[in-house]
């Protein structure tokens, strides 16, 4: 099963290029832009990436920010994940970028989507692998910053699939940014939003998701299985969901597989994803092998994660069609 799920040709959903910052490439930045750190050697820098809490993972994650500063820096760090990425067979890859992490340090937003945007070309041309960006507000942030940010977004429209909301979602609802997504919307980005694990207010929150921002998908999201109503309408609108089980292992003590199981029961549209990478400590393939134990997922199983997968990607139809006929050519030949 192990090499089943490392040969299968796989999509990836929900993965933050910030939190694919290796600490080997964390300190070759900093030394190359001059940045102080409070270790000396990779690993002092790998065991500081300990956390029991989003809010503690959060803390460390824009501490490490603090290295990024040039466009290479950015093309460097994408790169190395489309890098891995491919290695693991990953065909395609939806990818979040912060730029608010960025640009409130005086990083503009153009070095980011630049840089950014060349590792996603050279990686197609060089890689065979696919990807596309889609730019995330910070919760934490005010509405207005965002709304800065889409309209800086909009000379680079064409580089950019969607937007969506992440960081701390304690206080911070969805409705706060919702002409935010309405102006998003009218320019043609598709739309997901966080719906962390276990947090306060979470029914609330991916209700809003529904009924007023209209989201094309939600990120994390198994809470709404607690709610049959919320559960009903996600299925009725064909919503897909990117879990990510290790990481929610590290944040709320529990990979949720119990729910993966549940959502394939119940014919919703999960997914497998992995998160943040370089501080969780597994990328996609990592992630597929954890649910499949814990889960003893069958083989069709777990190529219907892959399928969901690619259903609800941003892709045109014939491409998504591409892309599902290689996987179902490798699940028949194993």
């Amino acid at each position: 099963m192990d090499e089943f799920i490392a040969g299968m040709p796989k999509c990836e959903l929900h993965l933050h290029i910030e939190g694919t910052l290796e600490p080997e490439l964390k300190m070759a930045l900093a030394e190359r832009n001059g940045v102080e750190m409070p270790y000396r050697t990779v690993a002092e820098a790998r065991d500081a990436y300990t956390f029991d809490s989003l809010s503690s993972f959060l803390v460390g994650y824009y501490e490490s920010m603090r290295v990024l500063r040039t466009e290479p820096d950015f093309h460097d760090l994408a790169h190395a994940y489309l890098t891995r990425a491919a290695e693991q067979n990953v065909r395609y890859a939806e990818i979040f970028f912060d730029p608010q992490a960025h640009t409130s340090r005086g990083v503009p937003f153009d070095i980011v989507i630049r840089g950014l945007r060349r590792a996603v070309m050279d990686a197609e041309r060089l890689l065979g692998i696919r990807a596309q960006l889609i730019m995330c507000f910070l919760r934490d942030f005010s509405a207005e910053y965002a709304m800065a940010t889409l309209m800086e977004s909009l000379p680079y429209r064409e580089w950019i699939v969607g937007v969506g909301l992440d960081s701390d979602e304690r206080g911070n609802p969805p409705v706060k940014f919702a002409e935010v997504f309405a102006r998003a919307r009218r320019e043609g980005y598709m739309i997901t939003a966080h719906c962390d694990v276990d947090q306060p207010d979470t029914h609330e929150h991916i209700r809003q998701c529904l009924e007023v921002i209209g989201v094309d998908r939600i990120d994390h999201g198994t809470n709404a299985l607690e709610d049959e109503a919320l559960t009903a309408e996600i299925a009725r609108r064909g919503l897909g969901f990117t879990v990510c089980p290790i990481s929610n292992g590290f944040v709320a003590g529990d990979t949720k597989a119990g729910a993966v199981r549940r959502m394939l029961d119940l014919g919703l549209r999960v997914t497998v994803n992995s998160d943040d990478p370089a501080y969780f400590r597994g990328y996609v393939t990592e992630n597929v092998r954890a649910v499949q134990r814990e889960l003893d997922l069958t083989r069709d199983e777990v190529a219907r994660l892959q399928r969901n997968a690619f259903e609800i990607a941003w892709l045109p139809r014939s491409v998504k069609d591409a892309y599902l006929a290689e996987l179902d050519a490798y699940t028949a030949g194993h």
